[in-house]
């Protein structure tokens, strides 16, 4: 029987002790993931590169360019430690640098997979990255947590866990919620404002990649290394905030399209628009409130309420310009109701 899929993300500074690798963490990641591999197809998301390269750059201040530089020192040096700690049980290890066309274009997403379920095959972990080396400023990921998100709803994993520097999403006398049903209005505004020094995101970024995951029928588990046995209980929700999986049946090509697309625009809809997409009825332009950005006929967009809260992606039918011209014609419809994936 096919093994489900697991996807593990590690912040920079879930893995590192005062800005370096901490290798006693990487061990654990490796004695732990020894434990699952008989029963997941693994895919570790670790951040860090930048963390191991940057100390080789003099007068390190953070720019684009150190941070490139720091990556490509940091890349071969991060897999160079992760490998000295799977090699003892046993596991061979394969970098995956990954770049946003990767997943954007849906026959590079299908190569990737099929390039990863070759490797788990031969009982060998992908261990992705982006590939800041060269990515481009305007079609990076936002952070890892983008990056874990788009593998775990592209492969259908079963389960998404984040590990950060905090035991989970805390309330505001700093206890951990162990349980999120539904991650709403209510339960982002829970996410701190603050990120690590050493990494990208911060709460904000994983509950609403954990959102996205979980409405794509995907369990998501915020969680910390510094538990003991923390993978391990975070998979049988016994550690970190657990984010159940919304129960819906999304095919594969909307899952692609919901996760993978890369988003040209924004559309505000009033209520009447959105309950009609919630009807799974098609966008049409009377119930647009404002347009932001520019995107072409064929390209992807966001729906969100009039407070900015995006509800459901779509594929545009007509582009922004003519949506704009359409005043006379309020019937035009902007999204097929077979292109609109609700959020």
């Amino acid at each position: 029987m096919k093994k489900p899929v697991l996807v593990i993300k590690f912040g920079s500074a879930s893995i590192t002790t005062d800005g370096e690798v901490d290798e006693r963490i990487v061990l654990e990641i490796a004695r732990q993931c020894a434990v699952l591999q008989s029963t997941y197809n693994i895919v570790l998301v670790s951040s860090g590169a930048v963390a191991a390269g940057r100390r080789f750059i003099p007068r390190y201040t953070g720019t684009l360019e150190q941070r490139k530089a720091a990556a490509a020192i940091g890349n071969p040096l991060l897999m160079r430690i992760y490998s000295t700690y799977f090699k003892p049980f046993r596991i061979a290890l394969a970098q995956s640098l990954c770049e946003r066309h990767h997943f954007s274009n849906r026959g590079q997403f299908l190569q990737l997979k099929s390039t990863y379920e070759t490797l788990w095959k031969n009982n060998i972990i992908p261990v992705a990255n982006e590939n800041d080396v060269v990515s481009n400023k305007e079609l990076k990921f936002s952070d890892n947590d983008e990056l874990a998100t788009l593998i775990a709803v592209g492969f259908g994993a079963e389960q998404l866990l984040f590990s950060t520097s905090v035991p989970g999403v805390l309330d505001d006398k700093g206890n951990v919620i162990p349980l999120i049903e539904i991650i709403d209005k209510d339960a982002l505004a829970l996410a701190r404002k603050e990120k690590s020094t050493v990494g990208l995101g911060g709460m904000t970024s994983k509950l609403n990649f954990a959102r996205l995951a979980t409405q794509m029928g995907i369990q998501a588990v915020i969680f910390s290394m510094q538990t003991p046995d923390g993978i391990l209980k975070a998979i049988s929700g016994e550690t970190g905030t657990v984010c159940l999986a919304q129960k819906k049946k999304v095919s594969s090509r909307n899952k692609w399209l919901a996760s993978g697309s890369l988003i040209a625009g924004l559309v505000k809809v009033d209520q009447g628009a959105l309950q009609a997409i919630q009807q799974r009825k098609s966008l049409l332009a009377v119930g647009i409130a404002e347009v932001v950005g520019e995107f072409e006929a064929g390209e992807v967009f966001q729906i969100a309420d009039r407070e900015g809260v995006v509800q459901a992606v779509a594929k545009a039918k007509i582009d922004s310009v003519a949506l704009k011209k359409s005043d006379t014609k309020k019937n035009i419809a902007l999204a097929h109701a077979d292109d609109i994936v609700l959020l």
